[in-house]
Order: C-alpha cells, then structure tokens, then sequence
C-alpha cells in the first residue's frame, strides 16, 4: 500500500484523541497538528515520526477499510459496527467495555498479557483494568471532518490496574515487603515516573507490561502512553490502519525488550 503525504498523516494523530470521561481524562483534545489538508485522500498507512512507526501491518483487520472521514457540521452519524459488551475473562474490565466484536479479543489477549506480568512483579494477576472510556460516537474536536477511533469501538483507554489482597498463603516475589500482599492500585499517572519505594514497583509492572504490549504486534497496532500529548494519565491502545508507538521513559521511546526483538 503507498505512502501518503506528512500533512495528511499527522491530522491522523488526532484520530487516537480517547473519548471524554469527564475531568479524569487528560487527553480530550488532539495533539496539534497543523492545518486539515484541503482534499484528503485514502487513509496513510505511515506515521509522521517514522522512528517510531512503521508501514501497515500485514494482517488484515475488518475496520481497515471504513473511512474515518465525516462532514464537519450537523448530525453524525457514526459507522455501523458490531458492538458487544464485555467485562473481561480473566481480568475484569471497571466499568465494562463496548467495543467493537474484532477488538473484544484484542482486550482478551491484553487480560493474559497483564496476567503474565502481574505474576512476575506481585505474584498474582491484576483483578481489574480500570479504564477511562472505549465506544463513544463523535468527531474530534480541532479536526471535525475525522471520527475518533473511539466512534468504531476500535480503542480502550487504560489508566490502571487494581490487585486484590493475596490469598492465604501464597508468597510474594523475592525482595517484596509483605505490604504488597494487601490490595495495590497500581495508576499510569501516579506511578509512571516513580523511581523509589513502592511505587518504583509499580513503575516496573507498568513498564513491563509496555514493553511486552510492544513485542505483541499482534495484539494491538497503536500504543500511546506517557510522553505523547495529553497521555501521561493513560496508555491509549488501537488498531488504527497503520502501527505506531509512542510511549516514553524519562525522555526516551520506551521499546521492545531484545529478546523479543531479536526473536522477532
């Protein structure tokens, strides 16, 4: 599939803009990205910061060919997917979700995922994703002429994970106190940064899980968190037409492990 031209691609951007949920969402407005393009043509398949982006990935998807472009004024009318409700399988999802159906198993490979991870650090799973929002039918509000990924159901929002206390006799990792065997509220905007104590814990579960959402091509196309505008309270995945990755760790693009990448 061509290439198409940077200023069609960055108006793109805006389409990863989450769905308002009220004051606790830090992102309801789209990175700025210079002026809409006159005529806009098939959807890019390329990010602009061609480091962290790479071409369109291989494997089909069935939302790959709706158009995200809309009439700037008057009713909207979003397109017409299949939506379910989903709560979660082995993670429970708070509040549930509703997605479109083709992104339903997207959310169940992030529940194992997250297992995985959670087992490592706290030596049990998370027992919630706590989100900040997913389907929500609306334009983009500096860009009114493009749907937000949100309005297919194509995206979640996630700003944490909560562990419930640790069963009676099950051990903790190596090297944790025994304050971690109580319920943990691990967040995105809390525990990001944290460099010591506790809460570097967390960091290392976030972090973590990042990186191996990364690895996943799989799994999701699109993965934004702290230091993309307007994201340092949640990671934003999708599966937009086309694979970019912006998530950041003291200034620098967070990335695969290399055993994953080399494996890759």
């Amino acid at each position: 599939m061509a290439k198409f031209g940077l200023g069609l691609a960055l108006v793109l951007l805006a389409l990863l803009a989450p769905a308002p949920r009220g004051p606790a969402s830090a992102d309801s407005m789209p990175v700025a990205a210079g002026p809409m393009p006159v005529a806009a043509g098939p959807m890019p398949v390329a990010d602009p910061k061609p480091e962290t982006a790479g071409p369109m990935p291989v494997a089909a998807y069935p939302l790959d060919t709706i158009a995200r472009e809309v009439p700037p004024r008057g009713p909207l009318r979003c397109p017409k997917v299949q939506l379910v409700d989903y709560s979660g399988d082995i993670v429970r999802f708070s509040p549930p979700t509703k997605v479109f159906a083709g992104f339903r198993d997207r959310l169940k490979e992030l529940e194992k995922v997250a297992g995985e991870v959670g087992v490592e650090v706290y030596g049990r799973p998370p027992s919630r994703v706590v989100h900040l929002g997913t389907y929500s039918c609306r334009r983009i509000a500096a860009y009114p002429g493009w749907l937000s990924e949100h309005a297919l159901g194509n995206s979640i929002d996630v700003a944490g994970f909560n562990f419930a206390p640790m069963a009676k006799g099950a051990s903790l990792p190596a090297g944790l106190p025994g304050a971690f065997k109580n319920g943990l509220e691990v967040r995105v905007l809390s525990h990001w940064k944290a460099r010591s104590g506790h809460a570097a814990v967390h960091a290392r579960f976030l972090k973590t899980l990042a990186q191996r959402l990364i690895a996943r091509e799989d799994i999701f196309r699109v993965l934004l968190g702290p230091g993309y505008p307007g994201h340092d309270n949640h990671f934003h995945f999708d599966m937009a037409p086309f694979r970019m990755v912006e998530i950041y760790d003291n200034g620098q693009p967070l990335v695969a492990p290399p055993a994953a990448q080399s494996s890759g």
